[in-house]
């Protein structure tokens, strides 16, 4: 009988080091594609949300208490890559307790997010070895848990999760990497925006995912997308909302234009 993929999505999220988090997880997927782990029913029921597995370092301090850099010199690259590997470290523990936490969900479902995982861990590896080509590592900077804090006010509805962490925490790349690849290119950077330029193109699939099962709950509960994503816009995410937005990556990602200007007359 093939093994469980919940028990192996735990395994992952409780990996703690940055080597044993990112080999479990190439792992995972490795044996989810062959169909040696799979969805069951028989598995225990998901235990309360609690922080995943994480190394001593990066010390987390609230984002208001992280410097502000500009990445012009060697120490700004640094911070600033750091910054990117760190969100990546945690949208593996993010992908990997959704494979864990909502139970009975279709497999594409499973699918989608095991990839996800598998794609995060791939391109935390792809930065961290930036950062070592740099003299540096995954630690070496203070860092935020944003993302994580998301996940756990999001624990209780996977409708919520998917409304709220790919679609705007995450999303957030996509707004963002376009113009810092620019930057990178015009200080020469290619390297950096050459990884960068991966994960972009990489993460409109996957805030795509979080919209598919955005509106798969939707459809499931007769809620209506727009009105009901920019009710917990509303509720849970005012603060965290920051424009300009990029339209046509969002567009691409499953965002209709109510949703984006939603977003536009919620943000800060």
């Amino acid at each position: 009988m093939p093994g469980c993929l919940h028990a192996a999505a735990l395994l992952c999220l409780r990996a703690a080091s940055p080597d044993e988090k990112v080999a479990c997880t190439f792992d995972a997927f490795e044996r989810f594609q062959r169909g040696a782990v799979l969805p069951r029913t028989d598995a225990p029921g998901p235990e309360p949300i609690a922080m995943p597995g994480r190394p001593e370092r990066p010390r987390l301090v609230h984002a208001r208490d992280l410097p502000k850099r500009g990445f012009g010199t060697p120490e700004g690259l640094a911070a600033f890559v750091h910054a990117i590997a760190h969100i990546e470290f945690n949208a593996i523990d993010l992908a990997w307790d959704a494979v864990y936490r909502y139970r009975g969900m279709p497999a594409k479902f499973y699918e989608d997010w095991v990839a996800v995982a598998n794609d995060e861990a791939r391109h935390f590896t792809m930065l961290r070895a930036r950062l070592a080509s740099m003299g540096r590592d995954y630690g070496d900077f203070d860092a935020h848990n944003g993302l994580w804090e998301m996940a756990e006010k999001t624990a209780h509805d996977g409708l919520a999760r998917m409304a709220l962490v790919p679609r705007v925490l995450e999303a957030r790349g996509l707004d963002v990497t376009p113009g810092m690849i620019v930057k990178l290119r015009q200080l020469g950077d290619d390297t950096t925006a050459d990884v960068l330029e991966v994960i972009l193109r990489e993460e409109v699939a996957h805030v795509a995912a979080g919209s598919r099962w955005f509106r798969w709950h939707c459809a499931q509960r007769g809620l209506e997308p727009q009105s009901t994503f920019k009710a917990l816009l509303a509720d849970y995410a005012r603060a965290v909302l920051y424009g300009p937005f990029n339209r046509e990556a969002r567009l691409e990602a499953g965002f209709d234009a109510e949703e984006l200007e939603s977003l536009e007359s919620l943000a800060n």
